[in-house]
């Protein structure tokens, strides 16, 4: 596997916002280097019993930065493709919808929808309150929830990606 430059182990110090970015910069990075340089059938393919794969984890993650940022956070509707997803046929669409992209398409997507986060997350205080509600209390979530949960969802898929990705081509790391 080849080492991703941006990939960079976070500070040892620092303030709290400067703390969170670089976690979650680190985990964005360990995606990219647990699934990139794999062709499109690398991409599609699954680690029995499971039918995930590193395509679908890519989108899925993709998904989740912007249902976060832009959804969740500013409570606005979440951008292509996912605003014109029939959920209700599929509600693993991100996931299984994958092995149909190209892995440029599926790598341009995740990088526009880290993009967009990034220019919300810029813009905003940790202490900033979401315009979604928490369906279990009823009570917005700072942004700060969001980041610590953003981490904790790239920590377990990128657990995820190490067994798929040494399945595919023996290739394991940190």
């Amino acid at each position: 596997m080849t080492a991703d430059p941006t990939r960079l182990d976070p500070p040892v110090d620092g303030d709290e916002r400067t703390l969170l970015l670089a976690y979650l910069d680190y985990h964005r990075a360990t995606l990219r280097q647990k699934a990139g340089g794999l062709d499109a059938a690398q991409l599609a393919a699954t680690l029995p019993p499971s039918e995930m794969t590193l395509g679908g984890m890519v989108k899925h993650l993709a998904l989740v930065e912007n249902n976060w940022f832009r959804e969740v956070f500013l409570g606005e509707p979440m951008s292509e493709p996912w605003r014109s997803v029939d959920w209700d046929a599929d509600w693993d669409w991100d996931w299984h919808s994958a092995s149909d992209d190209t892995p440029e398409e599926i790598w341009a997507l995740y990088e526009a929808m880290v993009a967009d986060a990034d220019g919300i997350i810029a813009a905003a205080g940790l202490d900033d309150l979401s315009a979604k509600r928490s369906r279990r209390t009823d009570r917005p979530f700072n942004l700060r929830w969001i980041l610590l949960h953003m981490i904790e969802e790239y920590a377990r898929h990128n657990g995820h990606a190490d067994l798929i990705r040494e399945s595919i081509d023996g290739t394991t790391g940190e």
